[in-house]
């Protein structure tokens, strides 16, 4: 059977205008014609209205029960919508729970968002809500003959009121014990090789949903960095949670007569929430102590830390064991030089001894033979010299001797020997005189032997 639907009619929204307050129908009414003769029209259903007259005439159905029937078609239509993200079979003992304890339920479990939990999104918190009332509403159940009462809607209620309220949702978030992860047993972690990090990582991501700074760290695989997993730890080791306990809080009565209870109920609290903080942070520091104690890796990287310092410390025994062989070699070398140059200076004192000792003997023996060759000269008189003039020979000999060094003696004595004329060898000391005057050793007319 073909259907067709025309366009539905365009329609404008528009108020009248307001009566006046003093208006009055009895006074202000005036009929401008008379009420036309009543007519007989056919109206012809458009659109949905249309499809939903085609369908009361195919299925011979009232319009209420036509209305019912879709009602059911929609919600099931919805909840098939839903079952994709949110299918959690209920628990029926959930089912049986009582409303005044609404404290102790599992407000995730409620909504059938146990797999979610503080992950789950404000969406599907609605859509999860809509899906409940649609299934557990009293009228719904009413209608189709089951009396479960209202106890359960009521704990639904309660648990969307808490979840799509931001403070109360981070509250019981703080405390919710179905979002934790036990961790791994010591012999799961030791059957395989990678456990280690697959039991341990999806217990501090659990954890992780308490830190103030976010992203949290991973706990990484066998190639983590040295740096990672330091970071790693340390990031743990300073957890600055955002955890309180507020929902774990007793009920403080809300009655201005009994103000000394209240205040004792909420000291009473608040000191709770102070040994919870500490009891969590011990928890934490004992889980992080115990999940060091297992990484292969920081045993890994404190060998190979204690490899390179026994690497260094070996380089540096052999660079100071260097240091004190050059040194000790430069102490030698510099004791080898200190002693071979005392043995030359020793040598070179022994040759210069050797030598003035020479020539010492050779100016004594040129002495002697400038002394004889003045007698050879017969004192440079002509005749037979008396003793006054072998005096003053040899004293001038002796002056001329003082005034000549070594070399100017071995000279004189050279051009002496051999010589035995009296004449020759005067001339030989005149000219000597002469020199010597010259010089201004010897003053002119001194040497009186000498003189012309």
């Amino acid at each position: 059977m073909a259907i067709t639907a025309k366009m539905a009619p365009i329609q404008i929204k528009a108020s009248l205008p307001s009566l006046p307050p003093d208006w009055s129908a009895d006074k202000d009414f005036k009929a401008i014609s008379s009420l036309s003769q009543p007519t007989n029209r056919s109206l012809e259903p458009v659109g949905p209205h249309f499809l939903a007259h085609a369908r009361r005439k195919r299925h011979h159905r009232t319009f209420s029960e036509d209305e019912r029937l879709e009602a059911l078609r929609s919600t099931k239509k919805t909840e098939d919508e839903d079952a994709g993200e949110i299918s959690e079979a209920e628990d029926p003992m959930l089912l049986q729970r009582e409303a005044k304890d609404w404290k102790t339920q599992d407000h995730y479990a409620v909504l059938g968002l146990s797999k979610y939990r503080y992950k789950a999104t404000e969406e599907q918190i609605k859509r999860a809500h809509r899906k409940k009332v649609l299934r557990h509403h009293p009228d719904k159940k009413a209608a189709s003959g089951k009396d479960e009462g209202d106890q359960f809607f009521k704990c639904i209620q309660r648990a969307t009121d808490i979840l799509q309220d931001p403070v109360k949702r981070r509250q019981f978030d703080s405390v919710d014990e179905g979002a934790e992860k036990e961790p791994p047993n010591k012999k799961d972690v030791q059957k395989k090789p990678g456990n280690f990090y697959k039991l341990w990582a999806p217990v501090f991501e659990a954890e992780g949903r308490f830190s103030r700074s976010q992203p949290v760290p991973q706990l990484g695989n066998d190639k983590s960095t040295k740096q990672e997993v330091e970071e790693f730890y340390n990031f743990w080791y300073n957890f600055d949670s955002w955890r309180s306990f507020e929902y774990l809080d007793e009920e403080v009565p809300d009655d201005n007569e009994n103000r000394d209870q209240k205040r004792h109920q909420e000291r009473k609290n608040n000191n709770a929430r102070k040994k919870r903080k500490v009891e969590d942070s011990q928890r934490l520091r004992v889980l992080v102590d115990d999940v060091m104690g297992q990484d292969e890796r920081i045993k890994r990287f404190r060998h190979e830390s204690s490899k390179q310092k026994n690497a260094k410390k070996v380089e540096r025994e052999a660079a100071e064991n260097r240091a004190k062989e050059e040194a000790a070699a430069k102490k030698a070398e510099a004791e080898k030089a200190a002693k071979d140059k005392e043995v030359a200076e020793k040598a070179s004192r022994e040759e210069g001894k050797k030598a003035k000792e020479a020539a010492k003997n050779a100016a004594k023996k040129n002495k002697r033979v400038v002394r004889g060759a003045v007698k050879d000269g017969n004192y440079f008189v002509g005749g037979e010299a008396g003793p006054k003039e072998i005096d003053t020979a040899l004293n001038d000999a002796d002056a001329l001797i003082l005034k000549w060094d070594n070399e100017e003696l071995a000279v004189v004595t050279s051009r002496l020997n051999g010589k035995s004329d009296k004449g020759e060898i005067k001339a030989i000391f005149v000219e000597e005189v002469k020199k010597l005057v010259e010089a201004g050793k010897v003053k002119e007319g001194d040497m009186k032997s000498l003189a012309a």
